[in-house]
């Protein structure tokens, strides 16, 4: 049974069906989805921006059917991803993040990086609160440093 989770009041997914159709209206998730849906490699750092990304969308048994799509990528591999990325609470990448990555792998992770929309999750995906609340944390321990 799929966990549900309601980020907020705004309409966020939740982490069943509803999550594979919210990452579907990004671009860059949506073309790494039907990447892997293809069966192709997306690369260490693609299949990290999907963790990252997807883990708000989706729960661990869907999020590791997702990663084993990749053809290089067994199932110890996409729990133990999975595990990494949930168990240090990554924030999904910023659009600068994801463009120094895909310079370090073949396949692209942002498909149209000419355009300054591509890739910024935080844009067409509604996280739950405690995402943004980490964000604010950061910039102010920034500013105080």
């Amino acid at each position: 049974m799929a966990t549900r989770e309601r980020a907020n009041g705004r309409g966020a997914a939740t982490k069943d069906s509803d999550g594979v159709e919210a990452l579907r209206r990004n671009g860059m998730m949506a073309h790494l989805m039907a990447a892997l849906e293809r069966g192709q490699d997306i690369g260490h750092y693609g299949r990290l921006v999907f963790a990252m990304v997807a883990r708000h969308f989706m729960d661990e048994a869907e999020l590791v059917s997702w990663l084993q799509k990749d053809r290089d990528f067994s199932e110890d591999d996409a729990r133990s991803l999975y595990l990494q990325v949930q168990g240090r609470d990554y924030n999904p990448p910023k659009r600068e993040k994801i463009l120094e990555w895909q310079r370090e792998q073949e396949l692209e992770i942002i498909p149209n990086a000419g355009d300054p929309d591509e890739g910024n999750v935080y844009k067409d995906l509604q996280f739950p609160d405690g995402v943004y609340e980490n964000i604010v944390d950061y910039y102010e321990e920034k500013a105080r440093a």
